[in-house]
């Protein structure tokens, strides 16, 4: 298998350019500086003769004010609080696991050497694993990035090795991109690291004064596990380096230096960019027969030796399993309030690393508890039986329905475990066997194969053979090749676990074909942040979540969107869910993921900051794009504080969540005419429904749903059936094609005009900035003082670049066109002013004017009567949806209607159920596709209408916000007027056809009946 790699995924470009236009600005450079080389043997030698290479280095022109404006530019168009000062050259990237971030900081490498000739970069993770990956991926996407950069080709990336310090020397001496990768690890420990010490292989000069001259770009993967604290030895060990700049990408940052950009979790969920996450919780009914003790942790906080464990305690009539924090002799029988505990205490607690522990005593035994030990409880491992069989059941569940639906995805199941030994363990002589969880496998695995249920999937299959290779444990590995238990803690560790990955890496591609019967996964520790597989649909886990980022990570490694046989990516919630395996009911699982979340990466749920509608895009009548603002934005959100909607603290009120439920929320008259006299009464009202979309995410929850409530849709077959039905099918089926007409000289012309709207160019300016540095017993700070006004900088040495071809790149028109249109802007000046910040504002404005061309231009034509969607399909398509999520009707072609948890589909299907008027509808499903340029378009409705017995009226309904329907600068937009466009043609030969309209509700769809 080959993995494909997409290179238009709006997200990732937004994070690569986002760091790119930080240097807005700099022309194409580079330093030059010589390095020695003295050889040790030969000819050259007894001469005593040196020869010298040409160093080359990245080179920054611009000065920190520029960096810092541009910055703020970022920030703001990013919905970011904009840095006050910049305090340092660490620029930080946040994307959620699962959404390309290696991919997103490799490309980037490409475009900062494209854009202004950077072309030293060093990577920095924190472990073996991590390394390995990016390693996997900079070989798998080397002929992509070549295809994309064919003026890179020959770029050159190696994994640091204190023992090939040759490379370092290259690394300082080759004109091309240079791509070094490390651990930490590899480079953190001055004392014992050859990168600090003279080598002849460098030419008697320390390899780190050669990195050092390049003035290299640092890529750091998870900062959170590389720096070590702000003062610790790996940020010392990065800024050793004498980094031109510091790009730090992670999902859970707790630096957060200079955000740059954001796809937190939230947004990464609700656009669909990883996959959904369902729980499948065991939980145990009626186990309170028994004194149950388990030991969570233990802490010393002052001298105060406490424990936290779990205990079933009596509350009215219910036992309920609780978390409480214990002290030495401490009675049971008094915290539970249940004699089941009868002459039951606390013993000794023990703290420390490694050394936690707690001593429980009763009549006639005493036990000691290490975290995660429990005593009285359900046999541990008839719950970890239970737990393996659920997750070989919703493993082959998925793949009967992939089978069904004729979907060739290959369905990977995932195991983390508490220890290597109990799954692996070896005889006398060295050879491995099966431990308790192998056979537990095996044996459930056989079971449900022989099930009648799954009979399809193992035809003249030999189920003694296919239950021992359809699982594998990978695992640190030590030099004799044994499966162990290790942290990275040394080098000794460190090599064990990359005897591990490189198997693992390795086996990436294969794991996702049919070709290979591996499809079950049990792993320690070695699979964590570093790998991931985008197959990865069931994550079980037999050991207790531990620390707070662990739960995170454990999802991250099943949260990528899968891949089919050709390795192309797929998209869609019915086909991408994550089932996560628990002991913890659903609801205690989101509560606690939505508190790492919260912690992790600051996301504040339930709290409107007073800047948080400054971003809502607005549009004014020349088409030009800005934000509503900051003073806007806290209008509005005082006015949220006055009505008690949120507290002195931004938190969210019920009063708010109750008023946004039943759609009484509304902006005050006052704000309303404020925004209609700024922007228009059409974009005042596109702003009010921008910010109610603002609110409702902020009130909610992180939608995790539950995998019992998981239910197959089926078709109401009176309905699909029915005479009305057949006859709206009738009239919507038909599929088309497009072509696209535009009169080429107006297209030209209005290219140019955007460009002469463009907001001025400016010239480079200069700053300066004063600081007090004081160095005392907390460290040394810096405090600015002052700040001078701006200089501007006349600079008559500027290289102008080639913008034809770059124009020609960012926009596909021909070097024709893009000459017309340059010269008939009349702005041509400006490009020597400013040549990058000209470009750019020249590739906006000839997009933004290319998409509203197609729109306008685009004609369908039906492709012919055999062509079009069968009824069938409705009974063959299988559709999906939760209890949480659905509701049950009965005019519609399904049982339940599926909607999203907006609310318009809900209260639309509630009211076309209520409505006498209407006869039949269905929900389109997502297999009815409408082709347009800018990729296919899923409606909403089709609806048949009784008009009062007088005729059948029958539409097609976009429910969509009205936000999007006028606005053809997005995508969203002009996707709906092609849709119009295409029902047009539909309807041109039919009689009494099917009518598109645009509607949020049904009293507005029947206003179309009059």
């Amino acid at each position: 298998m080959k993995l494909h790699f997409e290179d238009d995924l709006d997200y990732q470009q937004s994070a690569v350019e986002s760091v790119v236009g930080l240097f807005k600005g700099q022309e194409i450079s580079r330093s030059e500086f010589t390095v020695t080389y003295r050889p040790e043997t030969g000819p050259q030698a007894s001469l005593g003769f040196d020869e010298s290479s040409l160093g080359i280095g990245n080179r920054l022109k611009l000065i920190d004010n520029e960096i810092l404006e541009n910055l703020k530019a970022i920030q703001f168009a990013n919905g970011l609080r904009p840095s006050e000062s910049l305090a340092s050259g660490d620029f930080t990237v946040e994307m959620e696991t699962g959404t390309g971030k290696t991919y997103v900081y490799l490309r980037t490498i490409f475009e900062l050497n494209k854009n202004y000739g950077f072309s030293k970069f060093v990577i920095v993770v924190p472990s073996v694993a991590i390394k390995e990956g990016v390693y996997k991926t900079l070989q798998i996407t080397q002929e992509h990035f070549e295809g994309l950069y064919p003026k890179a080709k020959g770029y050159e990336y190696f994994q640091y090795n204190s023992s090939k310090l040759g490379q370092v020397r290259n690394f300082a001496t080759s004109s091309n991109i240079q791509i070094m990768v490390t651990t930490v690890g590899a480079i953190n420990k001055k004392e014992v690291n050859n990168l600090y010490k003279e080598n002849e292989n460098t030419g008697g000069e320390k390899p780190i004064d050669l990195v050092r001259a390049t003035n290299p770009i640092i890529i750091v993967d998870e900062p959170q596990s590389v720096d070590g604290g702000l003062t610790g030895k790996g940020k010392e060990a990065l800024t050793a380096m004498n980094p031109l700049c510091t790009l730090r990408y992670s999902a859970t940052h707790v630096d957060k230096h200079h955000m740059t950009y954001r796809l937190d979790a939230v947004d990464a969920y609700e656009r669909g960019l990883v996959k959904q996450i369902e729980v499948a919780s065991l939980e145990i009914d009626g186990g309170h027969n028994k004194p149950y003790v388990r030991l969570v942790s233990t802490h010393n906080r002052k001298g105060s030796i406490t424990a936290k464990i779990e205990i079933d305690v009596q509350r009215g009539k219910n036992i309920r399993r609780e978390f409480l924090t214990v002290e030495d002799g401490d009675d049971l029988e008094q915290i539970a309030n249940r004699t089941i505990y009868e002459n039951m205490q606390i013993g000794t607690i023990t703290c420390g690393k490694d050394n936690e522990s707690i001593e429980v005593k009763g009549d006639g035994f005493d036990e000691v508890l290490r975290p995660g030990d429990a005593i009285g409880g359900v046999d541990p491992d008839a719950v970890k039986r239970m737990m393996i069989r659920r997750t070989i059941k919703e493993h082959l569940d998925k793949e009967l329905t992939f089978a069904a639906n004729k979907q060739p995805i290959k369905v990977l199941s995932l195991f983390f475990i508490d220890s290597v030994e109990h799954y692996r363990q070896y005889d006398a002589d060295g050879n491995p066997v099966k431990a308790k969880y192998a056979k537990m496998f095996e044996e459930e695995y056989r079971k449900l194969a022989k099930s009648p249920d799954y009979q399809s999937l193992f035809a003249e299959i030999d189920l003694d053979t296919d239950a021992a290779e359809v699982h594998e444990g990978y695992f640190s590995i030590d030099k004799k090749g044994k499966s162990v238990d290790t942290a990275e803690n040394n080098q000794p560790n460190r090599d064990n676990a990359e005897r591990a990955y490189n198997l693992i890496m390795k086996d990436k591609e294969k794991l996702l074909s049919f070709d290979t019967k591996l499809k079950f996964i049990f792993s320690h520790s070695a699979l964590k942040e570093g790998w991931d597989n985008p197959n990865v649909f069931q994550i079980c886990t037999l050991r207790e979540m531990g620390s707070e980022r662990e739960r995170r990570q454990t999802l991250g490694r099943g949260l990528r969107l899968c891949v089919n046989q050709e390795g192309l990516r797929l998209r869609g919630n019915d086909i991408n869910t994550l089932t996560v395996i628990a002991t913890e009911n659903y609801e205690q699982f989101a509560e606690n993921l939505q508190k790492e979340i919260e912690e992790d990466t600051g996301i504040r749920f339930g709290i409107v900051e007073q800047h948080q509608f400054a971003t809502i895009k607005t549009v004014d009548d020349k088409g030009q794009v800005s934000n509503l603002g900051i003073k806007q934005s806290e209008k509005i959100w005082k006015f949220l504080k006055d009505e008690g909607f949120v507290d002195a603290k931004g938190k969210v009120q019920d009063t708010l969540r109750t008023s946004i439920k039943d759609g009484s929320f509304a902006l005050p008259d006052e704000i309303k005419q404020e925004l209609a006299d700024q922007h228009g009464d059409e974009q005042a009202e596109a702003i009010a429904v921008d910010v109610q979309a603002v609110l409702r995410k902020l009130a909610g929850k992180l939608d995790i749903k539950n995998a019992d409530d998981r239910r197959v849709i089926r078709t109401r077959e009176a309905v699909l059936q029915s005479e009305e039905f057949k006859a709206l099918w009738e009239r919507i089926k038909y599929k088309t094609t497009y072509r696209v007409e535009f009169d080429n000289d107006k297209l030209i012309a209005d290219c140019a005009e955007a460009i002469r709207d463009c907001p001025p160019i400016t010239k480079t300016r200069a700053q300066f900035r004063k600081a007090d540095i004081a160095i005392g017993k907390g460290g040394v700070r810096a405090d600015e003082t002052s700040a001078s006004g701006y200089t501007t900088i006349h600079e008559d040495d500027i290289e102008l670049p080639d913008i034809i071809t770059d124009l020609q790149d960012k926009t596909q028109l021909t070097r024709k066109s893009i000459v017309k249109i340059l010269r008939d802007s009349m702005r041509l000046e400006d490009f020597k002013r400013n040549p990058q910040q000209f470009i750019d504002y020249c590739s906006e404005s000839i997009n933004r004017t290319k998409r509203l061309a197609l729109v306008d231009g685009i004609k369908y034509r039906k492709i012919g009567e055999e062509h079009f969607y069968a009824q069938e399909l409705f009974q063959q398509e299988e559709l999906k949806g939760y209890l949480k999520n659905t509701l049950e009707t009965q005019k519609s072609v399904y049982t339940h209607v599926v909607y999203d948890s907006a609310g318009i589909e809900k209260t639309f299907a509630e009211d076309l159920e209520k409505s006498e008027k209407v006869k039949v509808y269905a929900k389109l499903p997502s297999w009815f596709k409408v082709p347009t340029p800018l990729g296919t378009y899923n409606p909403d409705w089709a609806v048949v209408v009784d008009d009062e017995g007088q005729e059948k009226l029958y539409f097609v309904v976009e429910t969509k916000g009205s936000t999007w329907w006028g606005d053809l600068r997005h995508a969203e937009g002009a996707k709906i007027k092609c849709g119009e466009k295409h029902f047009e043609e539909i309807a041109s030969d039919i009689e009494a056809p099917a009518r598109y309209i645009k509607a949020t509700d049904v009293d507005g769809m029947m206003g179309y009946t009059s």
